[in-house]
């Protein structure tokens, strides 16, 4: 705001004081909210990240991708509440796990193992058919991951991968996409020697997660099904997202 004041033949123009000093009051209150809203959101999101923003209301395709999506990967093998999601810590010598399958051919699997993601997410690979995670099943530690394509790939390096499991590992397995066009039934065999039950019916297209092991006498299988068909499909060429978690026990030698 102006206002005119004459002196003598001059004509003096001179701001009003008292809008600068709202207008700095305004800028340093505007400042003050923002650090607060800042602290606060760093403090209850202490790594925000775009795993983290699926976990928003209306923030991905579907709650249980959301859900799994939105893991906070700080938290890792404490045995803090939140491991790979758990609502609860696992006991002792037992490992927290959570897998879940792929969504149609647009959103990946994911194998999270001891608070850590195997497979999956932003940063982990995978790709489509089986994704393969083995541990070590006394110490959790990651022995190799892999994917294979069972739509368009070989059978072979499926097949030499599960020759290659020694005695006391752990497997878990993704399906995503197609886990079975390729499969032959060498590969249905060895998988079935790990625990699955279901393997031997897997087919086209099917949703299919699994945790079982190899010479692990204390290990009971888990493993989650269903089978593709369009009637029913949740996602129309492709049913819906499995998941699964839990805890798993340590080895026992």
């Amino acid at each position: 705001m102006m206002y005119v004041r004459r002196v003598g033949p001059y004509v003096v123009h001179t701001r009003q004081p008292t809008y600068r000093l709202l207008r700095l009051c305004l800028m340093v209150f505007i400042l003050v909210i923002s650090i607060v809203l800042s602290v606060k959101l760093l403090k209850h999101t202490p790594e925000l990240t775009w795993d983290n923003l699926m976990d928003f209301p209306n923030g991905g395709l579907d709650n249980r991708v959301k859900s799994f999506f939105g893991e906070t990967p700080s938290v890792r093998a404490s045995g803090s509440v939140g491991q790979c999601g758990l609502p609860q810590p696992c006991p002792e010598k037992h490992f927290a796990f959570k897998i879940a399958s792929g969504a149609a051919n647009v959103v990946g699997p994911k194998i999270c193992f001891n608070g850590e993601i195997l497979m999956g997410g932003m940063t982990k690979a995978w790709g489509p058919g089986i994704n393969m995670a083995i541990v070590n099943g006394l110490t959790g530690e990651l022995i190799s991951t892999d994917s294979f394509d069972m739509w368009s790939g070989d059978d072979k390096p499926l097949i030499e991968n599960l020759l290659s499991i020694e005695n006391g590992s752990l497997v878990l397995i993704a399906s995503c996409d197609d886990p079975a066009t390729k499969l032959n039934n060498e590969a249905r065999t060895l998988i079935g020697q790990l625990g699955s039950s279901q393997i031997s019916h897997l087919a086209f297209r099917d949703s299919w997660v699994f945790v079982g092991g190899k010479g692990i006498n204390n290990l009971k299988p888990l493993e989650k099904y269903i089978k593709n068909d369009k009637s029913v499909n949740k996602y129309g060429d492709w049913p819906e997202m499995l998941e699964m978690k839990g805890c798993i026990p340590h080895r026992q030698d």
